[in-house]
């Protein structure tokens, strides 16, 4: 029988993890381990210089979220890329500029978070030190890792309606070619072993002299002279005004169970919002992924896509109308609308490819105790500072370029995410973690695990290898494994589609099911993972 259970797309960081547990430290102990190690072999999906969403429950009554999103540089203006608007992505999540200046480069960063909420974390429920769990992270560095299918894929991923090709992010910038690619200015392959000394270098500076050294120290002023000389927004006052932000959980009750999830600016709202309206239906009635199942359940979805679109954002800068979208009210009022035939209209400036990168890792114990956490680079802005070894993120991307609108560009404001980091509750105790990195694809993941829990009786693994879809347009987006027959009905109902000619697609869901006293994992098998137990 399991007493630990660690899931995450690479196996690299679950055996980190794993490690750290055998060794005598706790869940948060191995969760930070684990995630600094897929800063380092997937590194463009998470680094140092990211974001995220950190949920922790722990046996002990502690449930708290530790929210770590960028915000916008001090130097932003509300309309400095107003006039460079070319589109939309089809599904709201980034905007497409002229010279992709939000996208790629200098100015599409935000603050750097992510090291500064993982010793904070460590510092407060962790058992060891940020010196001590950094260590498997720079072996890796040093040593180097086998590039994975999924890793490379991202590096070769083309041009998608506008979006870079992603191999601009890995060759442009000197200092990012040094670390990518080979004497023959080639893009290292599948397997080839890739070191990163710099990255090492930086880990072992930050292990000796406390992560302040990244937000004042040296470290700070090598990334502020990068970013002047280079024309970028980022200065050593938004390095030193970098802050986390401590939250209670959103909560909302589904078929007997109660489901916690982050605030905004992540996006647990937007699961709440459709769990609130799904309990009117019998999904276990309507059979898993039939035609009326998709329907019900894209509706849901994008209903909650405009409710994102129109009224969420960065709380501290957009008021949030919270007690309604959570309310019976409004929930009664959807699901009246869908059992009337409505089809909501998700309307879109113009259309565009969605990035979707980003990691998750959960781990959980046989006590309880759990931590499921997302973090991401964005789609990574394609720039290192040469020396320092780690890319940066191009969160900017996903700001409206459009003043006063709920994702408009301001200093000092964070962008809404989907990262939705989940914890669903049986009788008090925890019954399901979930988390998932891809986009705005996020949320529909990790509701679709959910209900396949809940309503179908999946275990973790089932839940995650399910064939899926998402709708976060007013097409219908499924995978190849949904039948054919299903398409045509759902066509037949007046619903466009789109089949991907991948049987799995984004997100990469990761969970971990807790029964009793005991555990069992899923890892999604669209991306390289595993879920063990120990």
């Amino acid at each position: 029988m399991s007493r630990f259970m660690v899931s995450a797309p690479q196996p690299e960081a679950v055996e980190a993890g794993l490690d750290i547990l055998q060794q005598g430290g706790n869940v948060i102990d191995a969760a930070i381990g684990a995630a600094l190690v897929q800063t380092v072999v997937d590194p463009q999906m998470c680094g140092i210089a990211g974001f995220g969403s950190c949920h922790i429950y722990l046996a002990d009554g502690t449930h708290t979220i530790i929210d770590f999103h960028g915000r916008a540089p001090s130097a932003t203006k509300a309309d400095m890329w107003e006039h460079l608007i070319e589109g939309e992505c089809e599904d709201g999540f980034g905007f497409l500029l002229k010279g992709q200046v939000n996208e790629i480069g200098y100015q599409c960063m935000t603050t750097p978070m992510t090291i500064k909420a993982f010793e904070e974390v460590l510092d407060r429920f962790g058992t060891l030190s940020m010196a001590e769990t950094i260590q498997p992270a720079i072996s890796y560095c040093e040593k180097g890792f086998a590039v994975r299918p999924q890793v490379y894929n991202f590096w070769t991923m083309p041009e998608v309606s506008g979006r870079i090709p992603r191999v601009r992010g890995m060759t442009e910038n000197p200092a990012t070619a040094k670390i990518y690619t080979k004497s023959d200015n080639s893009l290292y392959k599948i397997g080839d072993i890739l070191k990163n000394p710099d990255m090492a270098n930086t880990y072992r500076r930050i292990a000796q002299n406390g992560v302040k050294d990244f937000y004042t120290g040296e470290i700070a002023k090598q990334i502020s002279n990068d970013m002047a000389a280079n024309g970028g927004l980022i200065g050593m006052d938004d390095l030193a005004s970098c802050k986390t932000i401590e939250t209670n959980p959103l909560w909302t009750t589904y078929r007997g169970y109660e489901i916690a999830t982050n605030q905004p600016p992540g996006g647990g709202l937007v699961i709440l919002i459709m769990l609130n309206i799904l309990k009117h239906f019998d999904l276990t009635k309507m059979g898993h992924n039939t035609s009326e199942y998709i329907a019900t359940v894209s509706e849901a979805m994008k209903i909650a896509t405009i409710e994102k679109d129109s009224r969420m954002g960065d709380p501290e800068f957009f008021d949030i109308p919270l007690e309604e979208l959570l309310s019976d009210s409004f929930s009664t009022e959807m699901a009246k609308k869908i059992k009337n035939g409505e089809k909501a209209d998700v309307i879109r400036l113009n259309s565009g490819a969605d990035p979707k990168e980003t990691t998750h890792i959960c781990v959980a114990d046989k006590l309880g105790n759990c931590v499921t956490m997302t973090h991401s680079l964005g789609s990574s802005s394609g720039v290192v500072t040469d020396g320092l070894g780690f890319m940066y993120n191009n969160c900017m991307m996903v700001f409206d370029p459009r003043p006063n609108r709920a994702g408009s560009l301001a200093p000092g404001k964070a962008r809404f995410t989907a990262l939705s980091p989940t914890i669903v509750f049986k009788d008090k105790k925890p019954f399901l973690l979930v988390g998932s990195p891809g986009g705005t694809t996020i949320t529909m993941g990790n509701l679709q695990a959910i209900l396949n829990v809940i309503d179908f009786g999946m275990d973790a693994q089932q839940a995650v290898s399910a064939p899926r879809f998402t709708t976060t347009s007013n097409t219908i987006e499924l995978t190849n494994r949904i039948l054919r027959s299903t398409e045509k009905e759902l066509q037949s109902l007046g619903y466009p589609t789109k089949r991907h000619p991948f049987s799995y697609m984004m997100p990469i869901l990761q969970a971990i099911r807790l029964t009793g006293d005991k555990l069992d994992g899923g890892a999604d098998p669209s991306g390289d993972g595993m879920a063990v137990g120990l």
